[in-house]
């Protein structure tokens, strides 16, 4: 048996019965614990967690940043992991998460990690697939998660030292592209409030120019040109939302 790390992991849920089994099981072995921040679920994610050794705790949605720091507050380590319902760590980030403790306390104060989109049908997004590097291993007394409803980043002091993970994290996304597509519309609807929230002005040529431009900053500059019919797809879907993001903008300020 895996010795575990001082090291608590919190995941925030909804109606995660189908993916989340894969985000406990790939840490429960090897961190001290598992907190499941559930705000609502209706499909047994409480239940299924529980059963996977997490501990679960009910709280309504504040928002994104709100709710991983709702998150922070209920582990009991300082060294926290964050990772979402739809994510996995795979074994090649835990043996090396696990190798940053072996010397004691990490030398650094938080650590990015990739996160790669592995799409329906996929074992494995492939080494050239695009992968984001969030920070998502870190120390809660040098950083914590924005107050932001909409964005989900944790801030830290100026003088953290930051270092980045060789190894991924797994993000199963996309359970279909039309329920990618709806989410993509929520997910839009809010960064608009927030952006007309805050009195931020939108270029009127953005308008224009949104569409095409996050499609190629996708296809080509995320590498999904590289994933077949099914990455096309991915980006198609991409540019809609950016596109439905400027034009309810437009609609709330014009």
């Amino acid at each position: 048996m895996e010795t575990t790390l001082p090291l608590s992991c919190f995941i925030i849920a909804q109606n995660e019965v189908d993916r989340i089994g894969f985000a406990i099981r790939s840490v429960r072995a090897w961190v001290d614990e598992v907190i499941v921040i559930d705000s609502g679920s209706t499909d047994g994610t409480q239940d299924l967690a529980r059963s996977l050794g997490a501990e679960v705790i009910e709280n309504a949605w504040p928002g994104y940043g709100l709710q991983k720091r709702f998150g922070e507050d209920r582990c009991r380590n300082t060294w926290l992991l964050n990772i979402d319902a739809d994510e996995e760590v795979t074994p090649e980030l835990a043996a090396e998460i696990q190798g940053v403790f072996a010397g004691g306390s990490p030398p650094a104060d938080g650590y990015k990690i990739a996160i790669a989109d592995l799409f329906p049908g996929e074992t494995s997004p492939g080494w050239f697939a695009y992968a984001y590097p969030p920070v998502r291993l870190y120390r809660r007394d040098r950083g914590r998660y924005s107050e932001s409803p909409v964005h989900d980043r944790v801030a830290f002091e100026a003088d953290a030292k930051i270092e980045r993970l060789k190894g991924r994290m797994l993000h199963r996304s996309i359970r279909s592209l039309g329920d990618q597509l709806a989410k993509l519309d929520r997910y839009s609807t809010m960064q608009a409030d927030d952006f007309v929230a805050r009195g931020r002005r939108l270029s009127a040529v953005r308008v224009y120019t949104e569409f095409p431009a996050s499609f190629l900053k996708a296809w080509l500059g995320r590498r999904l040109i590289l994933r077949g019919t099914f990455g096309f797809l991915v980006a198609m879907n991409y540019a809609i939302y950016r596109h439905m993001r400027v034009a309810k903008i437009y609609e709330r300020t014009r």
